[in-house]
């Protein structure tokens, strides 16, 4: 009963930032779309500066860093600490209304809070909480961030993300070194910021997708003490275990979280670049291109990003 009442309402809420949006192109219609833009950033930064206020733990990271697989491992954590509901998915407060011992977390790419606040060199409203920075290898990343706008980023998600519109005629290389929303300089762009600040973010953790793939269970357990969350290893092994690539990319091809919002299922069944469990791979962009064209996003690299994350 219990857990249907909290589905209830995630539905509701989903459903009225859905009419507070479309309430806010209503009123705006006839003014042009930078306004519209800008207006509905702003609707949507308030509306993630709450639940910032509200969390426990923040876990900030750009789209397509891992974040999914990391919201899955934690999510089952709790389900066997806490005997909570199978299949459920951790959704900022869901789980700690359900158990008050598991903390609110808020999984947030930081998209539109400065919009509200109008801040956007600094990540001042971060400074009090318990952050978790999710970096994943911007090159893995801006590829990643090329299948998503191909093949399943909502058409919404395009203009005001400043992706190019859906239909363009661009190539893989030519998106991931461009000037957009994936591209890997927005990447190095994003990843700078947090370093130039993490210094004064009173409780701060870098944890890399790279790391966690390496060694799952010892990132897990100290990413967990950060959290001051006291499992076993017993709950971390069965995390791990859970989480794995070919276990998610099952409980994916049978939409198995298909309440969570759609953020666990394919837009096409029978094309493997649609899902949201695509490949995993570390590295994985030297796949899609050329020596001359690996050198080139190399060198982008280099001259973009923070040495704090080690991506040389």
């Amino acid at each position: 009963m219990r857990l249907a009442i909290q589905n209830l309402r995630q539905a509701l809420q989903t459903a009225n930032k859905k009419l507070s949006r479309r309430i806010l192109h209503w009123r705006m219609r006839g003014q042009s779309e930078a306004e519209i833009l800008e207006a509905e950033r702003k609707l949507r930064g308030v509306e993630q500066y709450d639940k910032l206020r509200r969390a426990d733990i923040v876990v900030v990271s750009f789209g397509k860093s891992g974040r999914t697989w990391l919201r899955v491992m934690v999510s089952h954590l709790f389900r066997v600490m806490y005997g909570l509901p199978d299949n459920a998915i951790l959704g900022f407060d869901n789980f700690h209304n359900l158990n008050r011992a598991v903390p609110r977390v808020f999984f947030t790419h930081d998209n539109y809070i400065k919009d509200f606040t109008g801040d956007f060199e600094t990540k001042q409203p971060f400074y009090d909480k318990r952050v978790v920075l999710l970096a994943r290898d911007p090159r893995d990343v801006a590829v990643s961030q090329f299948f998503q706008w191909k093949f399943r980023i909502k058409p919404s998600k395009v203009a005001i993300n400043n992706y190019p519109p859906r239909g363009s005629e661009i190539s893989l290389f030519d998106f991931v070194t461009g000037d957009n929303g994936g591209s890997i300089n927005a990447v190095c762009d994003y990843l700078n910021l947090w370093a130039a600040e993490a210094g004064k973010v009173e409780n701060f953790f870098l944890l890399r997708y790279e790391d966690l793939r390496a060694e799952p269970h010892r990132k897990l357990r100290e990413l967990l003490d950060f959290m001051q969350v006291d499992a076993s290893d017993a709950h971390v092994d069965a995390a791990v275990e859970y989480s794995s690539y070919e276990n998610m990319k099952k409980m994916e091809s049978k939409q198995q979280f298909r309440l969570a919002g759609g953020r666990m299922m394919p837009r096409d069944k029978d094309n493997p670049n649609s899902y949201k469990v695509r490949r995993a791979k570390v590295g994985g962009y030297r796949d899609y291109f050329n020596d001359d064209e690996v050198e080139a996003i190399d060198r982008q690299l280099a001259q973009s990003l923070d040495p704090m994350f080690d991506y040389s």
